[in-house]
């Protein structure tokens, strides 16, 4: 049974960097994309960014294109996610998550089957 496992929230000001990774564990690690999302508190979902898992293909929203990179390491079965000049409004609980399915919009939470425990991230002015 696949488990993700996020590490590396924290807490730092405006403008700082935070590097969270998300490792695999429990068995075969086997997905078609990873994906980043987060939630803040009395808000939806929000999908973050999301990349294949081999290959190079990657997706960000708009709102952190520019100051966020996604990557992977297949041999670590882990995916890392570098923040760079964050800002308050990055604030959020965030969680990796994945999918074997191929058609399907990465920015869909419920298109993901599997999702980790989250990773809190606070951003002050």
């Amino acid at each position: 049974q696949v488990q993700l496992i996020e590490s590396g929230g924290g807490l730092v000001q405006a403008g700082g960097s935070l590097r969270l990774s998300c490792a695999a564990s429990g068995r075969a690690f086997n997905p078609y994309v990873i994906g980043w999302f987060r939630q803040a508190p009395g808000k939806e979902r929000e999908f973050v960014a999301a990349m294949v898992w081999i290959g190079d293909s990657t997706f960000y929203a708009d709102s952190v294109k520019g100051r966020f990179t996604i990557s992977g390491d297949v041999a670590k079965n882990t995916v890392v996610l570098q923040m760079n000049s964050l800002k308050p409004e990055d604030t959020a609980v965030y969680y990796c998550a994945t999918t074997r399915i191929r058609e399907f919009v990465v920015t869909y939470a419920r298109e993901y089957d599997t999702w980790g425990q989250g990773t809190q991230v606070t951003v002050t002015s």
